[in-house]
């Protein structure tokens, strides 16, 4: 007997269970038709207009027991005939409809040839007069509807209630004075509190106010030329909408006060011939919740209708980081920042204001010493490096106020949210018509914003749509701040030659349009006092000297201490003649401002981006300069002022090992601390790389520096000691004079030849010799500061009992 086994036995189809076909859906029509109402849609407002109809029927009927209820139907047809005809009407439309949804050609013909042929010839007007003529049908209907429910009260013709009006208005007076004092006595005084609170902070200059033009914007042609960009697509935006792209309508300006972010926008709105609005954000600030909303709402109706009156508009939000954050601090190291603005650097609480000078001014118990300006040594570079070091916050960097009543969000909803279709007409009867609500018209409004705190805007400000272009409008090159000099020059009487302006604006690597524009205007005021009306070279050499370093405080040193401070700052300054080749100095000074007692400032010769590892090593040499002198020159000892020298020495040394490997590793030190987080084992204060091998290597690299600084001192005792002299005569030299004295040529104030004669260094030596003596408290007379001009003097300042004493 044969068996089949399991594997090879025929597979059976599995039985399908009984399914009915699907019938064939209805065809549809080839055309585009309207799309389908649900039942409960159709037949609603019959629904309704049945209902009141049977209302007032039984009210009727109410009102007269013995009425029948077909003489009560008769009676509402004709009193209440408005009801049947919108009966009426609503059935025909629901026809119309109807037939819309099942025939293309029928469809077609009502939105195109009726409806559209209509709206076509409406565009014909521009948006403005479009808005005007829509405002005037709303008040002829509003008045026409109040006219038919006026008679329909007095029960009579609509002629004869119009006729009537005026005296029934006369009868109703003293009742409408009596609601109205109501009105004012209980909600007039909140009226008026939140009225005068949502005003101010804007002012709107039109066309003819605004002189400003893109030629009065000077040293930014950068910024402006992509500005022009935007500009341009406004004032013709069918060459992009038409390729499908849309006209970028937010600007952010950043960068350091008084670089012109503020005469930008007035050139966009004198180019344009726009409406220009100013916001000053801080008045959106309100003690009531609510008032910044409500200034937001009134600013943007407003340049609706200016943008739709004039073709566009200009708003410039002033200081937008008052306005633009919600109270977090957004400049979050682990944030991703936005385009344009990568290069911020964050500051916490206290940040440094760096001068004109770009030096950072620090309060009681900053960097800088109160004997010694130290980080006007460094290059730029070191010296943000250094500023950032002392007062960075990580995870943080906000600043602003926060943004709690909603006032930011009224702003960012109204600068990108869903505008709905404007007028009831539109939006209702166009809809219940069966047609699309037209779009609203595509408002012309540029968006200008200006900070210099851009870490602190809210990221949703900030995001394409809203602030479509973001340019740094920072500080400006040479040749923008020799043309900004040669504008402001050329309204004043001056004779300044080209070589000088092409040298001052060498001298001011960090000036801005502002502070240029104050120079020159300094220059004037030194000119005026002269007794002269035409400005000078030196005019605009002291007006930089006072604009960047302030006034003198006339104070007089002893003698000794004099000395001291004079050595201090010539060890400085030969240092960084010998040494940097990418500065040069700009001046010298002994002269005390504030708890400054002198500094050496210098000025980059060229426009740089990065600092390489050795010129860092030479500003730290620079710092290095004043203790490596003071021990040499007074046997080991040195004075406080070296403190301040000594903390940027270190910072500058410390955060360059640790970041830019200066050191022997590789290591990045926040990397790695933020790679071992918060162990105890690798904290500051633990035997491992970030504790005292990392302090070792610091302290390794310092003495390096300070060995070589020494060397150079050692090689340069009579160049230190003519530098010395210098200060101590003249108080002030500038960067010409401490080149003259160094390489034995005339200077513009001091005759450098003379300190490399042969009885010069015996002379220097003698008075620095009884400048030692009188720091130690000997009894010894103490010599007057040779004279170069003529035979030095030897004699005795005084035969007092001290060196202190004969000083005073």
């Amino acid at each position: 007997m044969n068996q089949t086994s399991s594997s090879q036995q025929p597979v059976q189809p599995p039985v399908q269970p009984f399914q009915i076909a699907p019938a064939d859906p209805p065809p549809r029509p080839s055309g585009p038709v309207r799309r389908r109402l649900a039942l409960w849609d159709r037949v609603k407002f019959l629904v309704l207009i049945a209902a009141l109809f049977g209302f007032v029927v039984a009210a009727a009927m109410s009102d007269n027991p013995i009425m029948a209820f077909s003489d009560a139907l008769r009676e509402q047809v004709s009193t209440s005939w408005w009801l049947v005809a919108l009966f009426a009407i609503e059935i025909v439309r629901q026809v119309h409809m109807f037939i819309g949804e099942r025939s293309s050609a029928y469809y077609v013909f009502w939105t195109d040839r009726v409806f559209g042929r209509f709206e076509r010839r409406l565009l014909r007007f521009n948006d403005w007069n479009r808005y005007r003529l829509s405002r005037a049908l709303k008040w002829v209907v509003t008045l026409a509807v109040a006219a038919f429910v006026y008679a329909r009260i007095r029960n009579d013709s609509i002629f004869n209630a119009l006729v009537t009006l005026p005296g029934d208005i006369w009868d109703a007076v003293p009742f409408v004075l009596q609601l109205v004092l109501f009105m004012m006595l209980a909600v007039g005084q909140f009226v008026a509190i939140f009225w005068f609170l949502s005003r101010g902070g804007v002012d709107v200059y039109f066309p003819e106010d605004i002189k400003t033009r893109f030629t009065d914007v000077w040293g930014q042609d950068h910024v402006l030329s992509r500005v022009k960009e935007v500009v341009f697509h406004l004032e013709k935006p069918e060459e992009i909408e038409s390729r499908g792209g849309y006209v970028p309508g937010g600007i952010l300006l950043w960068g350091p006060p008084g670089t012109g972010k503020t005469l930008i926008a007035e050139a966009v709105a004198g180019e344009t011939g726009k409406p220009y609005v100013f916001v000053d954000p801080g008045a959106f600030r309100a003690m009531f919740f609510g008032v910044g909303v409500m200034k937001v709402k009134s600013l943007f109706r407003k340049l609706r209708k200016l943008a739709l009156r004039y073709g566009g508009v200009i708003v410039f939000f002033d200081e937008a980081d008052t306005l633009g954050n919600r109270g977090q601090l957004a400049g979050d190291f682990g944030r991703a920042a936005p385009a344009g603005l990568t290069d911020i650097p964050v500051f916490g609480p206290g940040t440094p204001a760096f001068g004109p000078g770009g030096t950072p001014v620090f309060g009681p118990g900053g960097l800088a010493h109160s004997s010694c300006n130290g980080l006007a040594y460094a290059s730029h570079g070191s010296r943000r490096q250094l500023a950032e070091a002392q007062f960075v916050v990580p995870g943080g960097g906000g600043g602003g106020q926060s943004s709690f009543d909603g006032t930011l969000q009224a702003l960012l909803t109204e600068m990108s949210g869903l505008k709905k279709p404007r007028g009831f007409l539109n939006r209702v009867v166009r809809r219940a018509l069966g047609m699309r609500p037209k779009p609203p018209p595509k408002y012309r409004i540029m968006i200008m914003m200006a900070t210099n705190m851009p870490q602190s805007l809210d990221e949703a400000l900030l995001r394409p749509g809203r602030i479509d272009r973001i340019y740094k409008v920072g500080y400006p090159s040479k040749e923008g701040r020799v043309r900004t000099f040669q504008g402001y020059l050329s309204k004043v009487r001056h004779d300044v030659a080209p070589e000088q302006v092409d040298r001052l604006a060498v001298m001011s690597p960090y000036a801005t349009g502002a502070s240029i524009k104050d120079m020159v205007n300094e220059a004037l005021i030194q000119a005026i006092k002269s007794g002269r009306e035409v400005v000078t070279w030196p005019d605009l050499l002291k007006a930089k000297a006072i604009k960047e370093h302030g006034l003198p405080d006339d104070h007089e040193y002893v003698e000794r201490e004099r000395h001291s401070v004079a050595l201090h700052e010539a060890c400085h300054a030969v240092v960084m003649y010998r040494l940097q080749k990418h500065m040069a100095i700009d001046m010298a000074t002994i002269e005390r401002r504030g708890d400054t007692g002198g500094f050496v400032a210098p000025v980059p010769l060229e426009d740089r981006f990065v600092d390489w590892r050795s010129e860092v090593e030479i500003d730290v040499m620079t710092f290095l300069a004043s203790i490596v002198g003071e021990r040499m020159f007074f046997e080991g000892d040195h004075t406080q002022g070296v403190g301040g020298d000594l903390h940027a020495a270190t910072e500058l040394v410390a955060r360059s090992i640790g970041r830019h490997a200066m050191g022997t590793t590789l290591t990045s030190r926040p990397a790695l601390a933020s790679g071992l987080g918060s162990n105890p084992a690798y904290s500051g204060s633990s035997p491992g790389y970030l504790g005292g091998t990392f302090v070792a290597e610091v302290e390794a690299k310092l003495q390096e520096l300070y060995a070589r600084t020494e060397t150079i001192l050692e090689a340069n005792r009579r160049e230190i000691l003519a530098v010395t002299h210098a200060l101590e005569t003249n108080k002030t030299i500038t960067g010409e004079d401490v080149e003259a004295i160094m390489e034995g040529t005339p200077g513009p104030t001091v005759d450098g030849r003379r300190y490399h004669e042969p009885d010069f260094l015996s002379l220097a030596e003698e008075y620095h010799s009884s400048a030692v003596l009188a720091h130690r408290g000997q009894r010894v007379e103490q010599l007057r500061l040779p004279d170069l001009t003529g035979k030095a003097a030897a004699t005795p300042a005084s035969e007092g009992p001290s060196a202190a004493t004969a000083s005073a």
